[in-house]
């Protein structure tokens, strides 16, 4: 499916906005307890919770985070798709939240998930609340979290639920990180009423805040009753993705 330069020029200049946005704060010396952190990734098919949205193309990806000492933030996250009517050809989330340690090693993660389809031309916008809590026991972390949006227009008056778990594992003496995903949606969201999704992957960090990664995804579509086997959307496939961070 055709990609959408449109889509791909505006996530390029969010994403090249980035590292400008953080060296403007750094020159107004804002205070230590302020950080913005931030990125922008290359990914060979963007998939949410196994599904391709950006028509099983490339899209590129940006952030931009303003994190508090206190455990308060807030930030912008988006993406081209593949270009729909009701879509559009961009995606951008912003979020707010609160995070922290409840014991050595584990952390609570609070917040909420505005969906903005900016150029969409349906009724498409919605919020999602969201928590997890994650624990470290030396080079791993488990994560168990939860997403659920209540009922919404643009959800067909009807609320959705993701629950899903991360297991990950930093190989000592590498610079390679290995993590496993597992998911399962319930409601508006999902297809055929309910269904689950995993993914297995590894990243490398090659230095500089440069991450290079290949990921496998797949889900159980195909076996739910009423959804096309034909459709690939939603098929296993292998993910690869350069990213910059800082």
């Amino acid at each position: 499916m055709r990609t959408s330069i449109k889509g791909l020029v505006a996530l390029a200049l969010l994403s090249a906005a980035t590292p400008a946005f953080a060296q403007d704060s750094t020159e107004a010396d804002p205070p230590s307890d302020v950080t913005v952190t931030g990125g922008v990734s290359v990914t060979s098919d963007y998939r949410f919770r196994g599904v391709s949205l950006s028509g099983e193309d490339f899209a590129v990806q940006g952030t931009v985070n303003v994190n508090h000492s206190s455990g308060f933030y807030g930030g912008i996250w988006g993406s081209n798709l593949d270009d729909t009517a009701t879509f559009g050809e961009i995606e951008l989330d912003l979020y707010a939240g609160y995070t922290t340690e409840i014991a050595p090693g584990t952390t609570v993660d609070v917040g909420m998930l505005y969906y903005w389809y900016p150029d969409g031309s349906g009724n498409s916008d919605y919020f999602e609340p969201y928590g997890s809590i994650k624990t470290t026991f030396g080079p791993a972390t488990a994560k168990f979290g939860f997403a659920y949006a209540w009922d919404q227009s643009a959800l067909g008056n009807a609320d959705n639920i993701y629950l899903y778990t991360d297991l990950g594992i930093g190989i000592p003496d590498t610079p390679v990180t290995l993590t496993g995903h597992l998911g399962y949606s319930d409601g508006s969201l999902a297809f055929g009423g309910s269904y689950w999704d995993w993914s297995v992957a590894a990243d490398v960090a090659l230095g500089s805040g440069i991450t290079a990664g290949v990921k496998y995804v797949d889900t159980d579509l195909d076996d739910l009753t009423g959804i096309p086997a034909s459709d690939t959307l939603y098929d296993a496939t292998v993910l690869f993705t350069l990213g910059f961070s800082f």
